[in-house]
């Protein structure tokens, strides 16, 4: 704690030092040491740092739901005499999602909404040469009237970004227009030749007399030489704001800023008093750039035609939620940038500011939206913080020149569509005052943001057609996941191509795309919503052909970068939408490293698609071909120092059939300067009866293998019961169509080995597996399918719906080879929800017999989702 104050007292007089301020203004970060609680009697506080908010944990138990109510914050702050002459304000970056703020027991201000950041002036109620309390409840229960009222993602609740305490003199730049910086940059003509710079200023003045003043606003390029320069005598009334303006005319042969270039000028804004003394200061980057877009030849930057590639992104991280350091959210400007995207889409609301900062230096465009997310309420409170929103939005990023996009509704008529309470007659209103909240977004985000586009995020759905509120923005991105909710993935450019004929006047571009994936889930034959990372690549890679072979479409936006929280979803790991190119913390998928092949031709780069920690399995396999990505034209593949292959990649890929032996293998790629090596633990048998393994695992019902990494072992794939192998003698996958291959889309509780549970085998009476003689432990895998899950599958758009009760009573006997190891068994009896149950026995076996798992029905039919084999020294 001593360091920190230290710390704190240091950078004070740094910021003194450095502006020689009369009366010295500073700004403080008031992150450490809150006293925090929910306890609705203020009791039970426990100490905790900001960032902070309070479902990290219960958002991802086995139970249903997370909290959603109020937490209370207090701290104290001391605040000495000479500070008295100062105007001081709390500034908040984000508070999910509506905050209430006292100081010293009086009633500061209310904000709602979670995303944007607020200020409030907390000057007269202050002491001085005295501790001062600050006292903020933060509520993140549904609130009918505050946007987000439904979404994918988790809301977590909290003070999730910095605290701020700015204490600065009489006159300054405002802090009062939506907690903006005071000052709004705008380029009224841009070209190669030359440019325009207006710069409106925002100064007030909380002396009780006029004050004279300076303001100086200066140009310099990235090299610090002030390239234009402008100094006004200025006067603020008494108790005022005032608006100025500074206008640049001519910025001769400006240097243009893109992904590819990103140079920055820098803006530099001085208000001083009549003796030349600094009273305020803001520095911001500026940069040259202009982008539209085309119906029929898509997005243009600085005059070129330009297909955006890139992701969107949630802001929480695993075993943070929303409260993530601020290096680890950096973390993922820079992993996105070193993929070779060029634009982020911030979703579904306005990310962190440094974060738009960051996109400015590296170069990545910004779409950059507020929360109003599948449904409206049709009150003039709703509007109203809708509104406001948007306004905090637009003002508090305006100055970013990343900042290329201002969105506001995503997928506004999701839960109309799947809406079997309303009438029709409510529906249609729905639409009608849907529509009237958008216009009036996009008017006024048209009014306040003229050099920007305005966008909007639409379903897979003809009802945004048929309300024509897809004709309202100037760019509409389109939400599209054939080949994982609906259709197949060649159906992408088929809907494109209509959407272009019949609606040719509209630009339009891929806002959202991609199936889940999960890294312990591998198939040799990929399929539809299995949540393989083959799968995955097969989908992305197919959509970029698609979108990249259609000049009319204006680019993509994969979901998503990161896996993140969606405390509901029964995924293979629940409560976390798998989506993501790269895992909730952040290691990243194969997919990454296919887009970082396709996108990023700065230096040679090879991957090879397998995990080397995760051992592989060869069963009756004379070879495994696996995927390869290189941004290369060709390379070499050579298995334990041999040469096998020569491969040549297209779009990134290339496969090889790769002959690994039984143990350990070295697989190396080479492309020219660049080399890739993985050691892989290869299992290899044609004959189990003469296999010598420690552990072996089937996925039964299931055409994937899992790696469990708790036993350090890949369950199998399931088949067909051959001699000296393994198999089934009857019964068929539960629940598993040609659109769905996980047979209960569910979290299994009491386990994190969704990817055995979620799938089985029904009707199955014998399971016979031809292991050596031995001594053996066995665990055999359930879980009853028909127990309907306390969590609804809301964004499984092609989910089944499952029955509300059992509908057939399952009852059986459970043995290995002659041996009752369980009799009567009953899952739906015995537990209330879907419980993975394992159940475990020794076995010994001689003879050559093998094992033969017998499920004996007493009623209904048998179900098992997985056996493990461990030999006993």
């Amino acid at each position: 704690m001593q360091h920190i104050i230290s710390h704190l007292k240091t950078l004070v007089i740094l910021f003194c030092a450095v502006f020689s301020y009369e009366l010295c203004a500073q700004k403080i970060t008031l992150n450490s040491g809150w006293q925090f609680t929910l306890d609705a009697a203020k009791t039970n506080w426990q100490t905790v740092n900001i960032p902070h908010n309070w479902n990290t944990d219960d958002a991802l138990d086995d139970i249903s739901g997370y909290f959603r109510g109020v937490g209370w914050y207090q701290k104290q702050v001391y605040i000495p005499k000479e500070k008295k002459d100062l105007v001081h304000y709390l500034n908040f970056k984000g508070v999910n999602q509506e905050a209430n703020v006292y100081v010293n027991g009086n009633y500061v201000g209310n904000h709602k909404g979670g995303y944007t950041a607020f200020n409030f002036n907390i000057t007269e109620f202050l002491k001085f040469d005295a501790y001062n309390s600050i006292e903020v409840s933060v509520d993140n229960s549904h609130n009918e009237n505050i946007p987000p009222l439904d979404a994918d993602f988790t809301f977590y609740g909290g003070i999730y970004r910095d605290v701020e305490l700015i204490a600065l003199p009489k006159q300054h730049f405002s802090l009062n227009d939506f907690a903006s910086d005071g000052f709004y940059v705008d380029y009224p003509n841009v070209s190669k030749e030359k440019a325009e710079v207006e710069v409106t200023v925002l100064l007030d003045n909380f002396d009780i007399k006029a004050a004279s003043n300076q303001l100086q606003v200066s140009i310099s390029d990235a090299e610090g030489k002030i390239i234009q320069t402008d100094s006004k005598k200025i006067k603020i009334g008494a108790n005022a704001s005032e608006t100025f303006k500074i206008h640049f005319p001519e910025i001769h042969n400006p240097k243009l800023w893109s992904p590819e270039q990103p140079y920055l000028y820098r803006l530099q804004l001085l208000l001083k008093d009549t003796d030349g003394t600094i009273l305020d200061e803001k520095l911001s980057h500026i940069a040259f750039r202009w982008v539209s877009v085309d119906p029929n030849k898509g997005l243009f930057l600085n005059g070129n035609p330009y297909k955006i590639i890139g992701v969107n992104r949630h802001q929480d991280y695993e075993g943070y939620g929303n409260a993530v350091p601020m290096q680890l959210q950096e973390k993922d400007i820079h992993l996105i940038k070193d993929m070779g995207a060029n634009i982020i889409r911030f979703a579904h609301y306005p990310h962190a500011q440094e974060l738009y900062k960051l996109c400015d230096e590296l170069g990545l465009l910004v779409w950059s939206e507020i929360p109003i997310v599948n449904k409206v309420t049709n009150t003039p409170e709703f509007f109203e913080t809708s509104m406001t929103m948007q306004e905090e939005h637009l003002k508090q990023y305006y100055n970013f020149p990343s900042v290329v996009m201002f969105g506001y509704m995503n997928e506004i008529f999701l839960r109309l569509v799947f809406d079997n309470k309303s009438t029709e007659k409510e529906k249609e209103a729905a639409k009608v005052y849907s529509y009237a909240l958008a216009k009036q977004l996009e008017e006024f985000t048209r009014k306040m943001a003229p050099n920007r586009l305005t966008v909007m995020a639409l379903h897979f759905n003809e009802v945004y057609n048929d309300t024509k509120i897809a004709d309202l923005s100037m760019l509409i991105g389109w939400n599209l996941y054939f080949g994982w909710y609906n259709d197949t993935i060649p159906d992408l450019g088929i809907f494109l191509d209509d959407q272009h004929k019949h609606f040719p006047n509209r630009s339009i571009m891929v806002s959202e795309y991609g199936p889940g994936a999960d890294v312990n889930v591998s198939s040799t034959t990929p399929k539809k919503y299995d949540y393989t990372q083959e799968y995955q690549l097969i989908l992305h890679k197919s959509y970029y052909e698609q979108v990249t072979s259609r000049d009319f479409v204006a680019g993509m936006t994969a979901w998503n970068f990161a896996d993140f929280g969606s405390e509901f979803r029964g995924e293979t790991i629940p409560h976390v939408n798998q989506k993501g190119l790269v895992q909730y913390n952040r290691e990243p998928k194969a997919i990454y490293y296919w887009y970082k092949s396709v996108l990023n031709k700065k230096a040679p780069f090879v991957y090879i698609a397998l995990n080397a920690k995760h051992p592989l399995n060869l069963i009756k396999e004379d070879k495994r071909t696996v995927s390869l990505f290189s941004n290369q034209k060709k390379a070499e593949v050579f298995l334990n120092g041999k040469l096998i292959d020569s491969v040549v990649f297209s779009n990134g890929l290339a496969t090889a059939d790769i002959p690994f032996i039984n143990g350990e293998n070295e697989l190396k790629l080479v492309a020219d300067t660049q080399v890739e090596t993985k050691t892989i633990q290869v299992f290899k048998s044609d004959n189990l009866k003469t296999a010598d393994f420690k552990r072996f695992g089937i996925n039964i019902g299931s055409h994937f293998s899992f790696y469990d990494k708790d036993h350090e072992v890949t369950f199998v794939p399931d088949r067909g019961y051959s001699e000296q192998l393994y198999g089934h003698v009857d019964g068929t996958p539960y629940n598993i169509t040609k659109d769905r291959n996980q047979g209960i889309p569910n979290n299994v509780i009491n386990t994190e080995k969704e990817g055995i549970f979620q799938t089985m085998l029904e009707g199955c009476t014998s399971y016979k597996i031809d292991i050596p003689n031995g001594n053996y432990k066995i665990s055999l895998y359930f879980v009853e399918p028909q127990i309907k899950s306390k969590v609804e599958t809301l964004y499984n758009l092609s989910a089944i719906k499952e029955p509300n009760e059992i509908t057939q009573e399952r009852i059986f006997d459970i043995l290995l080879n002659t041996t009752v190891i369980e009799s009567q068994f009953d899952l739906a009896k015995a537990y209330p929800d879907k419980y993975g149950v394992t159940l475990t026995s020794s076995i010994s076996i001689d003879n050559n017999e093998g094992l033969h798992i017998a499920l004996r029905p007493i009623k209904g039919k048998p179900v098992i989702s997985g056996v493990l084999i461990e030999k006993i020294n």
